[in-house]
């Protein structure tokens, strides 16, 4: 799965249990009178987008999180190898985690030091970041440029592909599961299934007018990414020629991209952008723009990750830790909740 992640700098930590950013209390001048005659209820499957450009200063009820399930408001600085204890009431910590290096692993000199890199990062943190990747800033940056432009289109455009059939090749909705989440989540998404590209792209939305060609690139692109990197993490594991593997997914794979809006939030610290969650498939590749609200889990804590430019962060999904607990007898130590 290929993620983009769009987020504002008023929402800065779009993850699970992040801190707390700057919040603009009920008492800051607005007129709250007038605010009280507002329709939620009317607007709220409409999404957040939605939402923030209608200039609301409060957050609507069905988006408050209960107080144990809030951003945490302490931050701590940790190193990727630290073992320090979450300290009561300490929900937030900040981790880089481990790189991989695909100029190294396509170098003979260097591969063996860079799949020891991988097969620690799969085991010990189910989280590493990919540089040297080859996309260049016209595919990477292209495609957040068109998802940016995508959600400024008026709702009624971006309303068309919205659809309740989660198999759905091009599917515009709110929340994490809006038909099922007692409180909504800050985001909107668009979810385009990408395989087999030639029959789903007709599908994908007309508007912007250069999304098919922009995000057809990046598609592309991110399923020979995701190639190199099972390849290389099915080696480092001892598992022969991929076991069979990389012949099934270059036959028939399941790849989807998913493009998240987090727009500005009135309060970030009462919601989140994303629930904790595991990711289903093998990997997933997300691209981020310039604010940090990607965490994970690791050793019962949730870290904001310091993002390295131009790199992809890359989570090892369920699929992948069942089918590679089965060939190697064993299990990777780390969670895989991430937001």
């Amino acid at each position: 799965m290929a993620i983009v992640d769009l987020a504002n700098a008023q929402l800065q930590q779009a993850g699970a249990g992040a801190a707390a950013a700057t919040m603009r209390e009920d008492d800051d001048g607005h007129d709250h009178e007038q605010e009280s005659s507002y329709d939620y209820g009317a607007c709220l499957m409409k999404g957040v987008r939605h939402l923030s450009d209608s200039g609301i200063t409060r957050l609507p009820d069905r988006y408050v999180l209960p107080a144990s399930d809030r951003p945490g408001a302490a931050t701590v600085l940790i190193s990727p190898s630290s073992t320090i204890p979450a300290a009561a009431g300490v929900a937030v910590g900040r981790v880089k985690l481990p790189v991989v290096d695909l100029a190294g692993l396509r170098d003979p000199s260097h591969r063996s030091a860079v799949l020891a890199t991988l097969d620690a990062a799969c085991r010990d943190y189910g989280f590493f970041q990919v540089v040297n990747h080859g996309f260049g800033s016209e595919v990477s940056g292209g495609m957040l440029d068109v998802a940016r432009r995508f959600f400024e289109l008026p709702l009624p455009e971006r309303a068309r592909h919205m659809s309740a059939d989660v198999r759905a090749p091009v599917r515009y909705g709110t929340s994490f599961n809006q038909a099922k989440d007692a409180v909504l989540c800050w985001r909107d998404f668009l979810k385009l299934v990408c395989q087999p590209l030639r029959e789903v792209v007709p599908r994908w939305p007309q508007q912007p007018p250069d999304l098919r060609d922009v995000a057809t690139r990046y598609a592309t692109a991110s399923h020979a990414l995701f190639m190199e990197v099972m390849a290389a993490a099915l080696e480092a594991l001892g598992i022969p020629a991929g076991g069979g593997v990389l012949g099934e997914l270059a036959a028939a794979s399941s790849h989807m991209m998913t493009v998240n809006c987090y727009p500005a939030c009135p309060q970030p610290d009462l919601t989140l952008g994303m629930p904790p969650h595991s990711d289903y498939g093998l990997f997933t590749f997300v691209l981020q723009d310039h604010v940090e609200g990607l965490q994970v889990m690791h050793d019962g804590r949730w870290l904001t990750v310091d993002p390295v430019p131009g790199s992809f962060v890359v989570n090892v999904g369920d699929h992948l830790e069942v089918r590679t607990s089965t060939a190697t007898g064993g299990t990777r130590a780390c969670c895989t909740g991430c937001a």
